[in-house]
């Protein structure tokens, strides 16, 4: 059973610290330390400096939901470079649930932090940073690279080698308190929630390059989005018709359907009990779409591709129904089709299509929020494929 939430706690330091003596590597059973050295050794062990406590959900070994553990740890300790980071809310994504699980072949540090999607205020800043200040609201860009390999500095920070994300390599949001390099906050308008500002970053990043980068969409084109209700996918809608283009959407069930429509869908189609491929077909007078955004996998991939006009592109960024895909290559060729992968996005990215979000143009949809301490809950819904947008925690 998960702990109710408590009071932070702080301990006080009760002496000036000083040095341990360095023992030799001999037995110390007959060892007489100077008075001076005991009392030394006395203050180095009781006197920490001030350590402020806060509540955490961490993972120490990968597993269902059950595996998540609400409790008390020390506050991270900035680096000269960090900001320190009250977080306000933090939203959930598929990759806390693969990660939770476990990804064969990937070993991760424990206890581990998840939550890529992060919002908050500002409480304090390392002496190196300038640019942002205690007090500030700002959201975190999920991804974290080297800012100095090539890629990096030619602004593609999403292909350095030593990209990784918050709650995949270094530990996430799901914390009262987090540190964080000072380049990935961003500032979020006065009227903006910390809920709202944290479903945003990871998915409508994702969305923007999968459409704009790699699939070089074009004003009015016909579009494709599978599963609508996830982040991606309400993202992914909005972004398409900002460019005013034909929006067909996939969802399971009316309820997610009609609000697949709400968010500019012009068509809707129910992929558990309707042909997705023959429906498109129908839609467009069987030409097919412009731009297919798939990121559902096997399940969906072969009437996926077949929904493709000639020179069609199907862009793809996750694979959360399986990963063994299987391509006819005479049609591929035959039609001209672009197969593409797409793997988050770039800072520079993330500011342009924040720009869009802070005018309200394209909008968060959030389906429910949780206190952090049900953190369990939260999972088991994302896991049960039963939200329609974004799952968010608050500590």
């Amino acid at each position: 059973m998960l702990r109710p939430a408590s009071t932070r706690m702080r301990v006080r330091s009760v002496a000036s610290s000083a040095q341990l003596p360095e023992l030799p590597l001999a037995s110390t059973q007959n060892l007489t330390i100077p008075a001076s050295q005991e009392t030394s050794a006395y203050q180095h062990a009781v006197a920490v400096d001030t350590l402020d406590w806060m509540k955490v959900a961490r993972i120490y070994q990968h597993g269902g939901p059950e595996v998540l553990v609400y409790e008390d740890t020390p506050e991270p300790r900035i680096k000269a470079n960090e900001i320190l980071l009250r977080v306000g809310a933090c939203a959930l994504n598929h990759l806390d649930l693969f990660v939770r699980g476990g990804i064969p072949g990937m070993k991760f540090d424990m206890p581990h932090v998840l939550g890529s999607d992060i919002a908050g205020e500002v409480v304090r800043v390392g002496e190196l940073c300038e640019r942002v200040k205690p007090g500030w609201r700002v959201l975190l860009s999920p991804g974290l690279s080297c800012r100095q390999c090539t890629q990096c500095v030619s602004g593609y920070d999403n292909l350095c080698r030593r990209y990784t994300m918050f709650g995949y390599r270094e530990d996430g949001g799901n914390a009262e308190y987090l540190a964080a390099p000072e380049y990935s906050a961003i500032r979020i308008p006065n009227d903006m929630g910390y809920e709202e500002a944290a479903a945003v970053p990871l998915v409508f990043l994702t969305a923007w390059h999968m459409l704009m980068a790699r699939a070089n969409l074009q004003p009015g084109e016909d579009v494709l989005v599978l599963a609508a209700s996830s982040g991606v996918g309400s993202a992914a809608i909005q972004i398409a018709k900002l460019f005013h283009c034909r929006v067909i959407a996939t969802a399971g069930g009316e309820a997610k359907l009609a609000k697949a429509r709400e968010l500019g869908a012009d068509h809707v189609i129910d992929h558990y009990l309707q042909d997705i491929s023959a429906e498109v077909r129908k839609i467009t007078a069987k030409r097919g779409v412009d731009v297919v955004i798939e990121h559902v996998g096997t399940a969906t991939w072969q009437k996926s591709v077949e929904s493709l006009a000639p020179a069609g592109r199907l862009v793809t960024c996750g694979a959360t129904t399986g990963f063994d895909a299987k391509v006819d290559l005479r049609f591929l060729f035959s039609r001209q089709l672009s197969l593409l992968g797409s793997f988050m996005g770039t800072i520079g990215e993330l500011h342009r299509v924040l720009q869009f979000v802070f005018r309200g143009q394209l909008k968060p949809v959030i389906d429910r929020v949780y206190p952090l301490a049900e953190i369990r809950a939260a999972h088991e819904r994302l896991e049960a494929k039963e939200q329609f947008g974004k799952v968010v925690v608050v500590p």
